[in-house]
Formats: C-alpha cells, structure tokens, sequence
C-alpha cells in the first residue's frame, strides 16, 4: 500500500495563548538562524493586556495571496498546502497583504519579501514548542478536503474583539 501524505492544517485556540512567544522564537530560529520575532512568520500580539492573539496564515483554499501576486513570487506547495514565498521573485509591494482576508503576511524587517507561513515543510515549529510547553494553543490536525479555512483568515483585531467577549464577558465591549 502506498502512503499518501496529508495536508496539515494548524489550529488555533486563542483561549490557551499565554503569550510566551516560543513560537515566534521557534519560527524564526528555523527560518531566519537567530532569535528575530520581527522576521517570524507568526507573530503574537497583545492589543488588550492579557489578551494574547497568534497570527499566522491559514493556508486558505482558494489562496488570494497567491493570485494577487503579479509576478509570480507565490506558490503553493502541494505536499503540504502551504504557501511558498520565492524570495529572489518577490518584490516586496504588499499585494498579498491587500488580498488576505486576514493581512496576515508581512514584509521582512530587512530583506524586501514577504514572509508567509510555510508550515517548516511539514514539521510547524511553533506548534511543536506551543506543544513541549503545555500550552496547547497551537495543534496539527489533518486538513480537510471539503472544508473552507478562509473564516479563520481573519485580522487581529477581529480577532481580539471576539476573544476578549469570550474571556470577559459583555463587559469586555468596553476594552476594545
């Protein structure tokens, strides 16, 4: 029987974030050989004290990101469905940023590209520590054929309105 790999997806429980940011470290150790959070391709923001949000790419199925990319600079890898920045193609002009339903892409904070989740070719390196430390915000799960990840695209300050309800209650209203 032949194995076939399947697409990864990384939840996210909001909920559970205790605003560490190992999973900023982890990521950019991976991807950039330093602790850097700038150069993350996660990044956690606190809009309200106590209210930590991850964001990072959602892989959406439809990938607006990658088709509003005008030179081509934007692939999706097929194995795992993440999107794929070609640093030497990009430009850096931020079109993927306007075509994200969650402006989650951001350019690097040296190097004019975009940084967008690649899932660590397989192997997220923010879920794996989110994991070691107990926190469990960030989980993999098999990514489902029939089903649109685009509603979680979403931004952080969406995000944070709908978290900060959940945590406080109706009173929360008056933080945002």
């Amino acid at each position: 029987m032949v194995s076939v790999e399947k697409r990864i997806w990384i939840a996210r429980d909001y909920s559970k974030c205790s605003g560490c940011r190992r999973c900023e470290i982890a990521c950019s150790l991976f991807h950039e050989g330093r602790i850097w959070p700038e150069a993350s391709r996660i990044r956690v923001f606190m809009l309200i004290p106590g209210v930590e949000v991850p964001h990072l790419c959602v892989q959406c199925e439809d990938y607006p990101c990658v088709e509003a990319c005008s030179v081509k600079a934007l692939s999706v890898n097929q194995k795992t469905g993440a999107v794929i920045v070609d640093k030497e193609k990009c430009t850096g002009c931020g079109l993927c940023i306007n075509a994200c339903p969650g402006k989650i892409p951001h350019i690097h904070p040296t190097e004019n590209y975009a940084l967008i989740c690649d899932l660590c070719g397989g192997n997220p390196q923010c879920v794996k520590v989110c994991q070691e430390g107990g926190w469990k915000a960030l989980t993999i799960v098999e990514r489902e054929e029939d089903y649109s990840y685009k509603v979680y695209a979403r931004t952080v300050e969406e995000i944070t309105k709908d978290l900060t309800v959940k945590l406080y209650g109706e009173k929360g209203e008056e933080l945002i």
